[in-house]
């Protein structure tokens, strides 16, 4: 299943961040089963807490392509996005969303309250892109447990 390769790709690209000295998130945007963009989460390296992988894809893809519309394509996240990335991925009218851990699984993990960010985004919006949750869920939570585990904010 594509879903899956692709979904791989952002588990891997979270991975990559932890040892570039990020926290672990990454995201992978694909047009007619072809990936197009991958980022991950820099926000260490680039000194900018808003630098998450899922907006400083989006970010970048629209400002190098010249494209604002993705509405013809999926993004799959290692991890479901924040309140901050949900709101661009509606400004961006993204069409789809596959992602593995949920918020309420990383909230889990930090022993914080937690809730469906993007849930709460989409639902609330005038886009609602389609979402596919749950997908390589425990692969994506081995890496943000890993990672949470030994860190400050876990």
């Amino acid at each position: 299943m594509k879903d899956e390769l692709f979904l791989k790709e952002a588990i891997r690209l979270s991975a990559l961040a932890v040892e570039h000295g990020n926290e672990p998130f990454g995201a992978v945007l694909v047009k007619d089963g072809e990936i197009v963009y991958t980022n991950e989460n820099q926000i260490y390296s680039q000194t900018d807490p808003t630098e998450h992988a899922e907006i400083g894809l989006v970010r970048r893809y629209c400002e190098e392509t010249g494209i604002t519309d993705l509405s013809e394509y999926t993004l799959y996240s290692s991890c479901e996005p924040c309140f901050m990335c949900s709101g661009a991925l509606v400004w961006m009218t993204l069409g789809t969303l596959v992602y593995a851990a949920s918020n309420q699984d990383l909230a889990e993990i930090l022993n914080e309250p937690g809730c469906n960010c993007s849930d709460l985004v989409f639902r609330h919006s005038h886009v609602q892109p389609v979402v596919r949750a749950g997908l390589l869920r425990e692969e994506g939570r081995q890496v943000l447990s890993d990672y949470f585990s030994g860190h400050p904010k876990g």
